[in-house]
C-alpha cells in the first residue's frame, strides 16, 4: 500500500511536467543505494524499490523513495537507521526533483552513452538542499537507463551522529543511483 501511495505521489510530480506520453519515461525499480565507510565499520544499504520519471524533451527528473524500504545486511542497523537516524516515522520518504542541465549533449533517440549533469533539489530528513550530481544516460535499443555516484553530508539533512557511534557512520556518504526506464503508458 505505501508503495503505491509513493507511486501516486510520483504521477502527480510526473503529471505537472505537462508533456506527451512519449517523451516520459518511468521506473518502480529503481536502485538507490548508500555506503558509509569508517575505519571502524562499512555501513551498505540498497533501496530497489524507488520510483522514478525521466522527460526526454524537457530533461526534468524525479526519484522518490521510502526511507523504511533500505535493506541492510543486519537487522539491528535497519532497526538504527529507521529509529534513530532517518525517523523514518516522522519523515517516511526521500526524494529528488530535479533536470538535466546539459540536455543539448544527450540525445535519446540514438544509441549511445551520455555524460549528464543533474541539477535540483534533494529533500530528506525533512530537509530540502541544492544538489548536483553527474551522471551518465546510457540509451541502448531504445531503452534508457540512468546512474549516477555523489556524496551526501549528513549534517546538511540534519541527521545526527551521536557521539557514542560517530566513529562508525561517515559524516559523509556515498549514494549510488541506478535506474533501467520504459516509456510510459
Amino acid at each position: 500500500m505505501k508503495i503505491n501511495k509513493l507511486f501516486a505521489g510520483a504521477l502527480i510530480l510526473a503529471a505537472s511536467f505537462q508533456v506527451n506520453a512519449q517523451d516520459m519515461h518511468q521506473t518502480r525499480t529503481a536502485k538507490i543505494q548508500f555506503f558509509s565507510k569508517t575505519p571502524v565499520e562499512n555501513i551498505d544499504a540498497v533501496n530497489k524499490e524507488a520510483t522514478s520519471f525521466i522527460n526526454t524533451k524537457t530533461g526534468d527528473i524525479v526519484f522518490a523513495a521510502l526511507v523504511k524500504s533500505f535493506r541492510f545486511e543486519k537487522a539491528l542497523m535497519e532497526e538504527h537507521f529507521n529509529e534513530n537516524y532517518m525517523e523514518s516515522t516522522k519523515f517516511p520518504k526521500a526524494d529528488f526533483k530535479g533536470k538535466i542541465s546539459n540536455l543539448a549533449e544527450v540525445d535519446f533517440s540514438k544509441d549511445g552513452t551520455y555524460k549528464a549533469k543533474v541539477t535540483g533539489s534533494l529533500t530528506m530528513h525533512g530537509v530540502t538542499q541544492p544538489a548536483t550530481a553527474d551522471g551518465i544516460i546510457t540509451v541502448k535499443g531504445g531503452k534508457i537507463s540512468a546512474n549516477s555516484k555523489f556524496k551526501v553530508k549528513l549534517s546538511d539533512y540534519r541527521i545526527e551522529r551521536p557521539a557514542v557511534v560517530a566513529d562508525k557512520i561517515a559524516e559523509t556518504v556515498e549514494i549510488t543511483v541506478d535506474a533501467a526506464y520504459e516509456p510510459k503508458k
